[in-house]
């Protein structure tokens, strides 16, 4: 299959990241590179572009995508957790834009064969960097009914997490649980009727939990935030896209600990704890895909845009 993604609020995140015909920007999630287009196409000769991804798929794509852009863009097969050190192999210490569209591309969710999808039968894979030998199978089967519990309550904020943890566990004594098919209807019988008809898809929320426990993707997040932000260059912007509450939840968090990292106890008449703000917060609140957005790309509908700047 082609590597077909639609980028979300494409227009405002290039509109947020406010490009430097001569600076160096970096997307941590390259995927089919619709971002990245739109910042070469801005550059200067001077110009540097420096694309992330860890998935195979997502790096050949838009290496096809970028190639008129010549020596000005360097893709290089990584997660965004080690963007730090990756650019110090490039020479690159400060970049003037940095962004992150957290979504799951549409190439990911319609490759049966990923296993991203509760739609298709499949095998139970979910990886984002296929290099790596755990996958969603590994989980579902080998994991605790305590440990299936709090993946699923937890990533999934799914109410029927007791109940569909305790159906997995009781399936897979019969035998182990392969497919996308198959843990998609265990799950389906451990939820009632009446809620399937309310909620959408039953095995909606369950997916996204495994996805994220497999793939360290809160963890990830939370511990490279901090880093991006000392990788700008003052008045350079990180422009990170969500797609559920608990992403937006650290990333919402993370930029009001840059603005305002003061320890000290409110009633000190002045600071004494040395924490410095490293930015300003440029969107007080999410930018939000149009309703036009929203009706060509469904996938759209949850994203929120929150945009960072480096003042220091």
């Amino acid at each position: 299959m082609e590597f077909n993604h639609k980028s979300v609020l494409l227009e405002e995140t290039i509109n947020g990241l406010n490009v430097r015909p001569d600076g160096c920007y970096v997307d941590g999630t390259l995927g089919g590179g619709g971002h990245a287009y739109e910042v070469c196409r801005r550059l200067s000769n001077k110009g540097k572009f420096v694309g992330v991804d860890q998935d195979a798929a997502a790096i050949e794509a838009a290496g096809q995508r970028l190639k008129d852009f010549g020596e000005k863009v360097t893709i290089v097969r990584s997660n965004y957790c080690d963007m730090k050190s990756q650019l110090q192999k490039l020479g690159i210490d400060r970049a003037d834009g940095i962004i992150l569209d957290l979504g799951v591309s549409s190439y990911q969710l319609d490759t049966a064969e990923r296993g991203f999808s509760y739609r298709e039968d499949a095998p139970l894979d979910m990886r984002m960097d296929t290099r790596k030998n755990q996958t969603a199978r590994d989980i579902v089967n080998e994991y605790s009914e305590m440990e299936l519990y709090h993946v699923i309550r937890d990533y999934g904020e799914d109410k029927f997490a007791k109940n569909i943890a305790k159906h997995i566990v009781k399936a897979r004594e019969r035998h182990p649980i392969e497919t996308t098919g198959e843990l998609a209807g265990i799950i389906k019988r451990a939820i009632p009727m009446k809620y399937q008809k309310k909620s959408g898809h039953p095995a909606k929320r369950t997916f996204q939990a495994l996805r994220i426990e497999l793939n360290r993707e809160l963890d990830v997040l939370r511990s490279s935030l901090d880093d991006m932000i000392e990788l700008l260059s003052p008045g350079g912007r990180l422009c990170i896209i969500t797609f559920h509450s608990l992403e937006d939840r650290i990333v919402k968090s993370a930029f009001r600990k840059n603005e305002n990292p003061c320890t000290c106890p409110p009633d000190f008449p002045v600071c004494v704890c040395g924490n410095v703000s490293k930015g300003r917060i440029v969107t007080k609140k999410p930018i939000l895909p149009s309703e036009e957005e929203q009706e060509v790309n469904s996938r759209s509908k949850s994203a929120k845009l929150r945009i960072f700047e480096r003042c220091i």
